[in-house]
């Protein structure tokens, strides 16, 4: 884990992927008691494929034309 002074920083957020991108954790301290702590981000989740997607979807056993035609006959 690295340690870093407010005053270091701050002077190296200008370039945060420089200071940050090496090492996991980082401490910022003041007077030596720790005030904040950064960590690195989670990398984001890929997209599932469309064919992932459509084979985790339940199949409609009943046609949807049929489905639509009770429903107008509900509603008469």
């Amino acid at each position: 884990m690295k340690t870093l002074t407010i005053r270091e920083a701050r002077e190296g957020l200008s370039h945060p992927e420089q200071m940050f991108a090496d090492d996991g954790e980082v401490l910022v301290v003041r007077h030596g008691e720790p005030v904040a702590r950064i960590l690195p981000a989670t990398p984001r989740r890929g997209l599932r494929s469309l064919a992932e997607f459509l084979a985790g979807q339940p199949m409609q056993t009943v046609p949807s034309e049929t489905l639509l035609a009770e429903d107008r006959e509900d509603r008469l």
